[in-house]
C-alpha cells in the first residue's frame, strides 16, 4: 500500500481526509492525461477514431467494474445532469419519497418539476422510516443518496433489495457519488433501479465525468425525449433506434475526461476492490469507535450498526483551523467537521488525527 500512496502527491505533506470533496489526483493519471493532450495537439482530428474507441472502452470498463449490462450504462458529466434528464421522462403523477437533508441535487430536481414529495427522517431508524412512508402514502419513487454527504450515514443495501422485492413497482433511484469506489458493489444484484454518480470523488477520475446505470425495467417506466446526433452514433439512419442509455449522451463526450474514468477504474481494479473494501472497513470501524469514545459523533450515527467512511465530528471554527494548521485536510459541513477516509489513508493517519483532537478537547 505504501507504493500506492506514493502515487498521490497530496499525501506527501498532509493527511488528506477530504475525498468527500475531491478525490486526489495521482501521478500515473496525470502522465496519461498529458500524453493524450499531446496527441491531440499533434494530430487534432486524426484522434477521432481513438476518441470513439476510448468512449466505447470506458463504457465496457464501467459495466464490468460495477456489474451492469453494458447497454444500460450512460456516460455523463455528473450525476445532477443525469437525474434532471431522467425526471423529464417520468410522469408528474408519481409520488416521491426523499430523505430529509439529503444532498440538494437529489431533492431539488423533483421539487422544481412539481412532483408530490414526502420525506423520511435520517436517523438510526432510517430504513423503518422509509418503509413506513412507502406503506402509508402509496409511494411510487424512492430517491436517495446511498451515503449521506454531511454525516456519512449509509443506507442498508440489503434493506433496499428486500424493499424492491416487497414493492416491485417501486422505482429506486440512488445517488452513488459518495459511495461508488469505497466497496465492492454489484449493481445487478442490488435493489437499485437507477444508480448515478459523479466520478471526481472516490473514483479518483477528476472533474467532468460521471455515470448512470439502469435496470432493464426502467426503460418501460421512463419516456425520454432527449436526443442528439451523438446518441445515434452520428448516423442519421439510426435516429429512431437510439437505445435508452444513449439518450443521456445527446452530444459529444470529452474523451480525456472519460478516458480518465477508465484509467482510474483500471487503477482501482489492480489494487483490488476487495482490498479497497477491507481497508475502508477497517478505517471506518476504528474511526467510529474512537470518535464515539471522544463524544464527537451524532447519536444517530453511533446507534447504527454499520457506517461509511465519512464522519462528521463536533467542532467549531477554532478546531477546524487547528486541524488545517496541522496539515489535516478536511472540510466544514453540517455544523461540524467532515472527515472522509479512503484506501490510501492509514491507521497512522487516524491516530495522528486522534492525538490532535485529544490535545485540545
Amino acid at each position: 500500500m505504501e507504493k500506492i500512496r506514493k502515487q498521490f502527491p497530496v499525501l506527501r505533506n498532509s493527511i488528506y481526509v477530504n475525498t468527500p470533496v475531491f478525490g486526489p489526483l495521482y501521478d500515473d493519471l496525470i502522465d496519461w492525461k498529458q500524453e493524450r493532450d499531446l496527441d491531440f495537439l499533434l494530430k487534432a482530428s486524426g484522434m477521432r477514431n481513438q476518441t470513439l474507441e476510448t468512449i466505447s472502452d470506458t463504457r465496457t470498463t464501467v459495466a464490468n467494474f460495477f456489474d451492469c449490462k453494458r447497454e444500460n450504462v450512460a456516460l455523463l458529466n455528473n450525476f445532477s445532469t443525469g437525474l434532471n434528464m431522467l425526471l423529464e421522462g417520468l410522469e408528474k403523477s408519481e409520488k416521491v419519497l426523499l430523505l430529509e437533508n439529503d444532498y440538494p441535487s437529489v431533492d431539488w430536481p423533483f421539487a422544481s418539476r412539481g412532483f408530490e414529495m414526502f420525506y423520511a427522517k435520517i436517523d438510526e431508524n432510517l430504513e423503518q422510516h422509509i418503509k413506513h412512508v412507502i406503506q402509508n402514502e402509496n409511494i411510487s419513487i424512492l430517491a436517495l443518496s446511498v451515503v449521506q454527504w454531511q454525516n456519512g450515514i449509509m443506507i442498508d443495501l440489503g434493506f433496499l433489495k428486500d424493499l424492491k422485492k416487497e414493492f416491485p413497482n417501486l422505482l429506486i433511484i440512488a445517488d452513488g457519488t459518495q459511495f461508488l469506489g469505497i466497496t465492492n458493489f454489484s449493481f445487478e444484484n442490488s435493489g437499485i433501479d437507477v444508480l448515478g454518480g459523479s466520478a471526481y470523488k472516490w473514483l479518483l477520475a477528476g472533474y467532468g465525468s460521471g455515470l448512470m446505470l439502469f435496470k432493464d425495467e426502467v426503460k418501460e417506466r421512463c419516456n425520454l425525449r432527449t436526443t442528439g446526433f451523438n446518441a445515434a452514433n452520428a448516423s442519421p439512419e439510426k435516429k429512431n433506434e437510439i437505445r435508452f442509455a444513449r439518450r443521456f449522451e445527446p452530444g459529444h463526450l470529452a474523451c480525456i475526461n472519460f478516458g480518465s474514468l477508465k484509467f482510474s477504474l483500471d487503477f482501482l481494479e489492480r489494487i483490488g476492490k476487495g482490498n479497497i473494501e477491507a481497508q475502508n472497513q477497517k478505517l471506518s470501524k476504528k474511526a467510529k469507535l474512537e470518535f464515539t469514545n471522544l463524544g464527537l459523533l451524532q447519536d444517530e450515527v453511533v446507534a447504527r450498526k454499520t457506517h461509511s467512511t465519512i464522519f462528521n465530528i463536533k467542532g467549531d471554527d477554532v478546531l477546524f483551523q487547528h486541524l488545517l494548521e496541522n496539515d489535516i485536510i478536511c472540510a466544514q459541513r453540517g455544523g461540524g467537521i467532515r472527515i472522509g477516509f479512503h484506501f490510501y489513508n492509514t491507521e497512522n493517519d487516524l491516530d495522528t488525527i486522534l492525538n490532535i483532537l485529544k490535545s485540545v478537547l
